[in-house]
């Protein structure tokens, strides 16, 4: 089969060992099935494992690719959950996940074909293109649960959202908005603070800018070059989601005024089986869909993964397979 793979480890030109060719076809264990993959979105997490982030040398080549939306041997429209090893009915889901499979440690979704357990398999909404349920994994779930499970969120809260343009950033804006929150956003450019308005922002600013109040929470996925000022944006009491570091690991930490204000420091990774339907629920309600900057062939995957290296993008970069 054709798919998208990194064929070794590069930290300094990652992207040279990007390679578009064939790869073995998937073993299909029993319980697990095989499914026809119709698009991926891309995600950071790919250029971890180009980087050899968390991986043995050992462990490449290895297939890219985080999420996945298509069709299972019964040509039902799927898209992937990322707990593959975990049956459901843990408290908490999201928790079992082996950290090394968040970069690759398990064959990735930019492949013809993937084999999963079928209890990872989720269903995809009639309405949703294959494009935008190719987002749902990585972006909107998570997304959901920083807000309203981690966050604890209410209409009529406020949340910063740290940085505007990119598809956990963009999900972060609909979802908070469509639930009536008073959703504050930052970005570098004027053209990406133009585009979390119209996406429902209440206000937006540049980096670091001083906000008109403290928020009810912040969700962070930038790290070194946004933390000072979540922490100095937030009120006494509240929240700061940590979502990722896509500028690194922060110091220091700043621990004074942590303690002084009480602020929570909490991290979140994934979604629920349940956190999912409630996201649906939303979704349908509103409206609300995933923002796909670009959709390209998987022959492309260069192209895209350049533009996602360079932050050139605007929601979502998904690949698809004819």
């Amino acid at each position: 089969m054709k798919a998208v793979y990194a064929a070794r480890p590069d930290d300094h030109d990652p992207l040279s060992a990007l390679v578009i060719g064939e790869r073995p076809d998937p073993v299909v264990p029993e319980g697990w099935v095989r499914v026809r993959v119709r698009a991926v979105s891309l995600n950071h997490k790919d250029l971890w494992t180009l980087r050899g982030v968390g991986l043995n040398h050992d462990k490449y080549p290895r297939i890219l690719g985080c999420e996945a939306a298509g069709e299972d041997p019964d040509g039902r429209r799927v898209t992937l959950y990322p707990v593959l090893d975990s049956p459901p009915g843990t408290t908490d889901e999201t928790l079992v996940l082996p950290a090394a499979q968040l970069v690759g440690a398990r064959p990735g979704t930019l492949a013809e074909y993937i084999a999963a357990p079928a209890h990872s398999l989720l269903p995809v909404p009639d309405h949703l293109t294959w494009e935008e349920a190719a987002c749902l994994m990585c972006t909107w779930l998570p997304a959901y649960r920083m807000l309203f499970t981690k966050a604890e969120l209410l209409p009529g809260n406020s949340v910063l959202v740290q940085g505007a343009a990119g598809g956990l950033s963009t999900a972060l804006i609909q979802l908070g908005a469509a639930a009536g929150l008073r959703v504050y956003a930052t970005s570098r450019t004027a053209d990406k603070r133009d585009l979390a308005k119209r996406l429902g922002a209440h206000e937006v600013f540049e980096s670091n800018a001083e906000l008109p109040e403290q928020v009810d929470a912040v969700v962070d996925s930038v790290g070194r070059a946004t933390w000072t000022h979540s922490l100095r944006s937030v009120r006494n009491g509240g929240t700061v989601v940590v979502a990722g570091a896509t500028t690194g690991d922060v110091s220091p930490a700043r621990l004074h005024r942590i303690y002084f204000h009480q602020i929570k420091i909490v991290g979140s990774f994934s979604g629920t089986r349940d956190e999912y339907a409630r996201m649906l629920a939303l979704m349908n309600t509103t409206g609300i869909r995933p923002l796909v900057d670009e959709v390209m062939s998987a022959q492309d995957a260069h192209a895209a993964f350049k533009r996602l290296s360079d932050g050139d993008v605007r929601g979502n970069l998904v690949l698809t397979w004819p």
